[in-house]
């Protein structure tokens, strides 16, 4: 199990100086007062990263838990919010949102391109009256990225909180949460981060905390509710036992991006990112998205005659390479290339296009271009 080559859009590769981290000794989370300086250190040094002065929390749990957490509490029975929804993980957002009581009206757009913000606008213009919206930065199943730059702007004109689903995007795409006015943003430790799974990054607005606050009927639930870690650092008590190891290699990971230089790291994605795509295309497949690619994830049309889930299972038997299809309607249609955080790296893109060349013409994809040929000549 241990000796697969892993190529997905999250989980990630982990660098050794991060499970080393993770395997050192360990204190009392609880009652060590030094450890709540160390987890609080840990959280200003990821507010740097993502341009806020914002509270950020690090919850004990994968990055729907911030999903589920955002909504929870701010939903409020017969709230209107507003699920902007051009992707899967989008769409998604209603479930939570009904879950909690909240009346959801959608703003759809095609899958296939990220989202239209003169549309928004029309639309706002004639129905504002929403508590939040939901927005995904990068929604990870195709790979499509939002302009939440101008999108959370005009949200906040209308004095809607803006809740966005940045987990496949932080730190591989430019995320400026007080400039662009995002009162939560969340994110995981698995994605671009490259840590392990099992961690949720929030940050809250006072905004968001004020409308927290001033709710009628207190929160359901215990684990999903953000005002529990209200004064966690003044009180120096945490809601729940934090999974100090887990923590522990977080912040080493947050210590690689500041010492590589968040401004490297996004050069490094684009690039890699651009010269993949562009590869891609004159290889003789198609991409999925028309307009609107992040620089972490590439959606991949596989030909019918082969189709996505064939291909990744020749992959991992073949060659011992385990890479993601999509979800829904397209997984079976899309194989997904995941060049994010440490994944984003010429040694494993490389790597990971050879495979991916070889298994397709194995399985009878006509073409005499070699993809590996191709990304070399365009990245530059």
């Amino acid at each position: 199990m241990n000796n697969k080559f892993v190529y997905t859009p999250g989980p990630t590769s982990i660098r050794e100086n991060i499970l080393l981290a993770r395997a050192q000794k360990t204190t009392n989370p609880d009652i060590d007062k030094d450890f709540f300086d160390f987890y609080k250190n840990t959280c200003e040094k990821i507010g740097k990263i993502i341009n806020t002065k914002n509270d950020v929390y690090i919850l004990s749990g994968e990055g729907i838990l911030g999903l589920e957490a955002a909504c929870a509490s701010l939903t409020e029975e017969g709230d209107r919010v507003l699920v902007i929804d051009n992707g899967i993980f989008g769409r998604g957002f209603a479930d939570f949102i009904t879950m909690y009581g909240g009346e959801v009206v959608y703003f759809s757009n095609d899958y296939n391109k990220d989202l239209d913000v003169e549309d928004l606008k029309a639309f706002l213009e004639k129905d504002n009256n929403f508590k939040y919206a939901t927005i995904v930065h990068c929604d990870t199943p195709t790979g499509v990225l939002n302009n939440i730059s101008e999108i959370c702007p005009l949200l906040k004109e209308y004095n809607i909180l803006t809740v966005v689903d940045s987990v496949a995007a932080m730190v591989g795409e430019r995320l400026n949460v007080d400039k662009w006015q995002i009162d939560i943003a969340l994110g995981g430790s698995q994605k671009a981060i490259s840590a392990p799974a099992g961690l949720t990054i929030v940050s809250i607005s006072d905004d968001a905390k004020i409308s927290i606050k001033n709710r009628k009927i207190k929160i359901s639930g215990f684990y999903c509710n953000l005002s529990i870690w209200e004064n966690y650092y003044e009180n120096k008590s945490f809601p729940y036992t934090m999974p100090i190891s887990d923590i522990m290699g977080l912040d080493k990971a947050i210590d690689n991006i500041l010492d590589e230089g968040i401004e490297n790291i996004l050069n490094r994605h684009a690039k890699i990112a651009l010269a993949t795509r562009k590869a891609i295309k004159e290889y003789g497949l198609e991409l999925f998205l028309d307009k609107g690619y992040s620089n972490t994830v590439t959606a991949i049309k596989i030909p019918e005659g082969i189709g996505a889930l064939n291909l990744s299972d020749y992959m991992i038997q073949k060659y011992n390479t385990l890479v993601a299809t999509s979800l829904g309607e397209y997984m079976d249609k899309i194989l997904r290339i995941g060049h994010m955080g440490e994944n984003a790296r010429l040694e494993t893109i490389i790597y990971i296009l050879n495979i991916l060349d070889k298994s397709l013409k194995d399985l009878g994809f006509k073409g005499d271009k070699n993809l590996v040929e191709l990304f070399n000549k365009y990245y530059n």
